[in-house]
């Protein structure tokens, strides 16, 4: 009886192991399905958004042209660059330029959202993109280059009529046809034509002033062009938008082929450019935008400071402090505190308007801070200058070099701890040597204690500081009493006996 159920139970033991090994390999082999599955599965695609949001500045440029190489470098499927500019710098525009133009992921440049304008520099950034859309209700055009701190002349150098045919390729009526259409469609051929084609009367050597801004004008011309003939858009209008400011409307844009496409949004662009094909730097690639994940990514909020002080308006604030500062420590030599606001905010006004690049910036800021270390050093400012240059010094120390070779931040902080420290045992001596009394005259006599060298009753010879001076006092002395000098008066000292300085006091030798 035992033994039937010892045999029984071994049965039920021996199935119950098989069915938990068989459950094992069904769930290995499904995991192994699994991960096969997920193997073979295409990784999703990735594409960027940037932003340009205000003037084409220095730091603008460093950010875009960073992250579309960066997007480049990690073989991204598209770089979305979201534009709201009146224009800006044509330094910093050309470093846009250059980045889309050498990058090897399609550039897609969408003036958004509505309302929005990419004037000026922003036409030249969308004309290098590969695609170029915009969103309704926006406008782009007026390219005329201008310099600094002036405004184009009223009378262009180049032509004598330069309004001539514009408004009718930028504005057209409408026609009904027969010769209202013909002769509308003279007049767009001739706005089309190019300038150089054009009929001219011979003129006069144009001055220095207007020769300059001839070659100015004409070598943005010739840019924007080559340009236009690289992506295939209107080159004719970017002309005129260089040479009489024109601008259009989105709508008017894409007639005239100066975009490729208008979308309501984001989603709606990915939709109309879903297998279009571009060409990048690395040859022709069709574009698989229908289920592209997109990620934004923003500037630095260094590159956002720096973009706040590129601000035109903030840049000629900065300048004008930077003057003013300087011209005030000119008149009041020492002051030191206008002088240290007048150098920085000149180094920052001289960035904004790229004067200054901005590998230079944080060399001049070290300059600048080691200026005012030394100012210190000289001419005590009580801590001011020595820790406005200690700051400098560290900022620009940190950002002389590129992220990746970046100066460790212990590194820097030793540096300036040292020069803190340096400068505490300055500022000690300083409070040191100002804690005693005069010196020379009666008030740096008055306290001091001498020995008597003669007396005759109350009226005697004492030496004080190794001086022998007449002295007069209320109670006999003998030769050797130490004395304490109470009083001036005149060239006699009044004194009296000074008390005995402690224990060791009668220890000490009396002078000879």
């Amino acid at each position: 009886m035992m033994v039937a159920r010892f045999q029984r139970n071994s049965r039920q033991i021996r199935s119950a192991d098989i069915f938990a090994g068989l459950f094992a390999i069904g769930a290995a082999m499904l995991g192994l399905s699994a991960f096969a599955q997920n193997a073979a599965a295409p990784a999703a695609k990735e594409g960027v958004i940037l932003t340009l949001n205000g003037p084409v500045s220095p730091p603008t440029a460093d950010y875009l042209a960073r992250e579309i190489a960066a997007a480049s470098d990690a073989g991204k499927e598209l770089i979305i660059i979201e534009i709201d500019t009146p224009g800006g710098l044509m330094d910093s525009m050309k470093t846009i330029i250059k980045a889309i133009l050498a990058s090897d992921t399609p550039v897609a440049t969408y003036v958004s959202p509505q309302g929005a304008r990419s004037a000026s520099a922003g036409l030249y950034i969308m004309y290098s993109a590969h695609i170029s859309a915009m969103a309704p209700a926006t406008n782009t055009g007026a390219a005329t280059p201008i310099e600094i701190g002036g405004a184009p002349s009223e009378n262009n150098p180049l032509e004598e009529n330069p309004g001539d045919g514009i408004d009718e390729i930028t504005n057209p009526e409408p026609t009904s046809g027969g010769e209202a259409a013909e002769e509308d469609e003279d007049v767009r051929s001739r706005a089309a034509e190019p300038v150089e084609n054009r009929e001219r009367e011979t003129v006069a050597p144009l001055s220095s002033d207007n020769a300059l801004r001839a070659k100015v004008i004409n070598d943005s011309v010739a840019y924007i062009r080559a340009l236009a003939e690289e992506r295939d858009r209107n080159a004719d209008w970017a002309e005129a938008a260089v040479r009489e400011a024109v601008s259009v409307t989105a709508n008017q844009a894409l007639e005239l082929g100066v975009i490729d496409l208008i979308a309501d949004d984001i989603d709606d662009l990915l939709t109309q450019i879903d297998g279009k094909t571009v060409k990048t730097a690395a040859g022709e690639k069709v574009l698989e935008s229908a289920d592209l994940k997109l990620e934004r990514i923003e500037p630095t909020p260094v590159e956002k400071f720096l973009a706040f002080i590129a601000n035109p308006n903030v840049a000629v604030i900065l300048m004008s402090l930077g003057t003013t500062g300087i011209i005030i420590e000119m008149w009041n030599p020492g002051s030191i505190f206008p002088g240290a606001v007048g150098l920085v905010s000149l180094a920052l006004a001289l960035y904004a308007f790229q004067v200054l690049p901005f590998n230079w910036l944080p060399l001049a800021l070290m300059g600048i801070g080691a200026v005012l270390i030394v100012i210190e050093a000289y001419t005590p400012t009580f801590g001011i200058a020595g820790l406005t240059g200690m700051v400098l010094f560290g900022v620009g120390m940190y950002f002389l070099f590129p992220e990746s070779l970046r100066v460790s931040p212990s590194v820097i902080g030793t540096i300036l701890g040292v020069s803190g420290a340096l400068l505490g045992l300055i500022f000690y001596a300083l409070v040191a040597s100002r804690s005693h009394g005069p010196m020379i005259g009666a008030e740096a006599i008055r306290k001091r204690e001498g020995v008597v060298d003669e007396w005759d009753g109350k009226e005697g010879w004492v030496i004080v500081e190794g001086e022998r001076w007449r002295a007069r006092g209320d109670k006999p002395l003998h030769p050797g009493d130490r004395i304490r000098v109470v009083e001036v008066d005149g060239l006699v000292l009044v004194v009296k006996q000074a008390k005995a300085g402690g224990l060791l006091g009668g220890m000490q030798p009396s002078p000879a």
